[in-house]
């Protein structure tokens, strides 16, 4: 069930995917002549509308590259999890679902490159995911990410993989580095300086994107 609407360069859609017994929703943009698209897997507390995400997402749609923002967790999902927090740490289901919403896009637009943009747990679930899909994933960013929640995954990721995080996030940029050591595909970790686990001071989410829409510029969109 999608619904189209022309938003200057960028065809939006409202989407329904279906993963096992759930419907997960999604706005999926495709700036013209997009070749690639990024599938957003947020972390716990966030959704599609987080700011946030909506930033990074514009700044990669403006790099040519399209973008799907779902919410891996259904509504009433999201609302045990704000009681018991458990289900943003079940990876197993939060990459299932996103390896569903890639075989869905893949249907939509099957020539299309496909990226996977994590943040905090999400970071974790789209490494576990890469590892499943293999090659179907042409990249794969993670900002502020749980790596080490992948396990015996990371050594399994293909895709070529960013992982950036703030200077002063010190138990993540640790997970990070750890993780990094573990994965056998082509890897960077990025630091923001000045920069703790959101990304709110100044400039820093700015960075960010700038760093995430580079990524995937250069493995999403095919050379002249």
């Amino acid at each position: 069930m999608i619904h189209t609407a022309q938003t200057g360069t960028a065809r939006a859609r409202d989407v329904q995917i279906r993963s096992g017994a759930a419907m997960l929703y999604g706005d999926l943009s495709i700036p013209t002549g997009a070749q690639g698209v990024v599938l957003f897997a947020h972390g716990s507390g966030s959704s599609r509308h987080s700011p946030r995400n909506q930033f990074v997402a514009r700044t990669i749609r403006e790099a040519g590259v399209g973008t799907l923002l779902f919410d891996l967790l259904t509504a009433e999902e999201e609302a045990i999890d704000a009681r018991t927090g458990h289900l943003r740490f079940d990876i197993g289901l939060l990459a299932a679902r996103l390896i569903d919403a890639t075989y869905w896009l893949k249907g939509e637009l099957d020539y299309f490159r496909v990226g996977y943009f994590g943040s905090s747990t999400g970071g974790g679930a789209a490494l576990v995911a890469a590892a499943e899909v293999g090659e179907i994933v042409s990249a794969v960013v993670s900002r502020g990410g749980r790596p080490d929640l992948a396990g015996d995954a990371l050594a399994q990721v293909k895709s070529p993989t960013l992982l950036i995080v703030g200077g002063l996030d010190y138990p993540v940029i640790e997970m990070n580095e750890a993780a990094l050591a573990q994965m056998r595909c082509e890897k960077q970790l990025k630091i923001v300086p000045g920069a703790t686990h959101l990304f709110e001071e100044p400039g820093a989410l700015e960075q960010v994107a700038d760093l995430a829409a580079e990524w995937f510029q250069r493995h999403l969109v095919p050379a002249e």
